[in-house]
């Protein structure tokens, strides 16, 4: 297992940005790097190749990529549900987003569709707690969901995938 040269590049350029010795500083940058390069999620010896590259332990890396949800850590579909489940989130209704979803997808959280295109994951504080009920889809935040939002974001998902099959 090896970056692509164009991501080793990358990678080699964001531990430059950190003094000798402290390499390490780069980790969450080329945990994404990696998740990116390697199918969308990070096993062992993923984590372990980000390891050596960064010249620390194993365990160095499992700690930090495990206490982040933006990192996976088992395979996901090619759209990830994170929907908000924190104070604010919930006593705006994120709770009954999360049990739609579920219904709606037929999936648990953290599972994945059969066929391959939803995972649902919930997280912690998303940090736009005005917005709420939440959720972050790939880069973007879609806020004050309701079911028929859910609704609406499910069915433009179905059609990028199938656009782009």
């Amino acid at each position: 297992m090896t970056f692509s040269p164009d991501k080793l590049n990358k990678v080699n350029e964001l531990i430059g940005h950190y003094p000798e010795g402290k390499q390490k500083s780069a980790i969450l940058p080329v945990l994404h790097l990696a998740q990116e390069e390697f199918g969308g999620w990070l096993d062992v010896s993923t984590m372990d190749y980000v390891a050596s590259l960064l010249k620390i332990q194993p365990i160095e890396v499992y700690e930090v990529a495990t206490f982040y949800s933006m990192y996976n850590m088992k395979p996901v579909g090619k759209y990830v549900f994170e929907v908000c489940q924190t104070g604010p989130c919930m006593i705006n209704g994120s709770d009954d987003i999360i049990k739609y979803i579920q219904q709606k997808l037929n999936i648990k959280i953290g599972e994945t569709t059969a066929d391959g295109l939803f995972t649902l994951k919930v997280v912690e504080c998303l940090g736009a707690c005005g917005y709420a009920p939440m959720m972050q889809l790939g880069k973007t935040y879609r806020e004050h969901l309701t079911k028929e939002k859910v609704d609406a974001i499910i069915e433009e998902c179905v059609k990028n995938a199938a656009a782009n099959n």
